[in-house]
């Protein structure tokens, strides 16, 4: 039987959550028809350009994303505490970026003076849109429901375009937030539809390749900020460096003929993780396949499990062994 979803999603445990959505139909959600020679890859823009406009409107982040012929794979955080800092009117206004709103919040925003009662029901408003903008299911929702509109309008069709609600990984430690990251940024090469990382297009791996190249970050994902330190910025607390160096040098060792291996001249940030060569590139190649469920420590996902009150912690065994 399948997890529910708020059993999936446990922001006192993590903000950060491995999304997947696979595509329904033969005809693909981007790539080529075989059958009929019809080419779908424009469509790897709109999802992409989708998922980097809803992370300006949500507080939510993107920190990875991939997008395959008939599916995505994304990592995002959420924000709460960006989140609390809106005003009442910034609330409104985002979601009226996404939504018309109601009678009484368009009101607002036209700035027609509210009676009391009113007012009282634009607050209690503005907090059930303040919720939403902090939920993965309304951002995957919208994200998916949209795609699946102008597909559907494209192929001059209705009916279900995604197999159904998207899944959803709870990573709950660094080593799953940056091993899954590496997993989404290599899924173009593993599906040999590109050689390198900065050649994957329409993948998170290659936008953080083209802004360092000008000694800069995206300013649609979310950043890295360096190692753990006091005060430090809101983002991933690793290098930007060794990251790219690590995603690179994994890529290369993705190997069918021979088991890969990793270089001695290792990253630093793997160390740091406490994870071995050969666990790491199980990580990066069989993310999806050897675990169902929340990823991390089995420390941390004790405790999900607790706070979820989950009675199994599946794929404990396996983040045992490869996180060791």
């Amino acid at each position: 039987m399948a997890t529910a979803r708020k059993q999936q999603v446990s922001l006192i445990d993590t903000p950060y959550y491995h999304c997947i959505s696979r595509c329904v139909r033969r005809a693909f959600l981007c790539g080529e028809d075989k059958v009929t020679g019809q080419s779908f890859e424009h469509r790897r823009g709109w999802v992409e350009e989708k998922l980097l406009a809803l992370s300006q409107t949500f507080a939510i982040e993107v920190c990875a994303y991939a997008v395959m012929s008939n599916h995505t794979h994304i990592v995002l955080c959420v924000d709460v505490e960006q989140a609390k800092t809106w005003s009442l009117h910034e609330v409104v206004t985002r979601w009226h970026q996404l939504f018309k709103g109601t009678l009484v919040t368009q009101q607002y925003l036209r700035g027609d003076k509210l009676i009391k009662p009113l007012q009282q029901i634009l607050a209690e408003t503005a907090q059930v849109y303040r919720a939403r903008l902090t939920d993965i299911s309304w951002f995957m929702r919208i994200l998916n429901e949209s795609i699946a509109i102008q597909a559907n309008k494209e192929d001059k069709c209705t009916g279900r375009f995604w197999e159904g609600r998207f899944k959803s990984q709870a990573l709950l430690d660094e080593a799953a937030v940056i091993a899954c990251m590496a997993y989404v940024d290599l899924n173009p090469i593993r599906a040999k539809i590109a050689e390198t990382p900065e050649s994957s297009n329409h993948t998170s791996i290659q936008q953080r390749i083209r802004a360092a190249k000008k000694a800069e970050q995206p300013t649609l994902l979310c950043p890295f900020v360096g190692n753990p330190r006091q005060n430090s910025p809101e983002g991933l607390a690793f290098e930007l460096k060794d990251y790219i160096e690590l995603v690179d040098l994994t890529g290369r060792c993705i190997r069918e003929d021979k088991r890969g291996y990793i270089d001695n001249n290792l990253p630093s940030i793997l160390t740091r993780l406490n994870i071995s060569s050969e666990n790491w590139l199980i990580l990066t190649t069989q993310f999806r396949k050897v675990f169902h469920g929340a990823v991390g420590k089995p420390e941390a996902l004790t405790e999900f499990c607790q706070h979820q009150h989950l009675k199994k912690r599946a794929s404990v065994s396996v983040c045992h062994k490869l996180f060791a």
